[in-house]
């Protein structure tokens, strides 16, 4: 099966696979090559998948959709991060969620000041002039 992980960003994954194991908002499900095809929402969380090598790689994905037609396997997700091992994996996972809780906040405190701003002006132009 060839496997295909893509965010709004990048494509993460593109690769040939034996097996995918991922998570839908009813449980784990596992997919090898001749799966009936099929479409299935995915929940955060860990997929893994086996590579032609044997090796298993894990992603952790952000919520997204899985698409299965024909030996294609399409996820789009919003986020995605690639390991081979899980405690590394979580560790970056972390990391990345403090950046963007870190940007998230410097974001709404922009728009704290932009709001402010606008405020004082709108009161400024009810004001008469000199």
């Amino acid at each position: 099966m060839r496997l295909e992980i893509i965010t709004p960003m990048a494509i993460c994954v593109d690769r040939t696979v034996r097996r995918i194991v991922a998570e839908a908002p009813e449980g784990h499900f596992g997919m090898l090559p001749g799966h009936v095809d099929f479409v299935s929402e995915l929940v955060p969380g860990i997929l893994l998948y086996e590579a032609e090598d044997g090796t298993e790689r894990f992603v952790a994905v952000n919520a997204g959709t899985l698409v299965k037609c024909g030996d294609e396997v399409r996820v789009a997700v919003r986020g995605a991060i690639e390991g081979d091992d899980l405690s590394e994996l979580r560790a970056r996972v972390e990391a990345d969620f403090r950046r963007r809780d870190e940007d998230e906040r410097a974001g709404r405190a922009a728009l704290a000041r932009l709001e402010a701003s606008m405020i004082r002006r709108f009161r400024d132009l009810g004001k008469p002039g000199p």
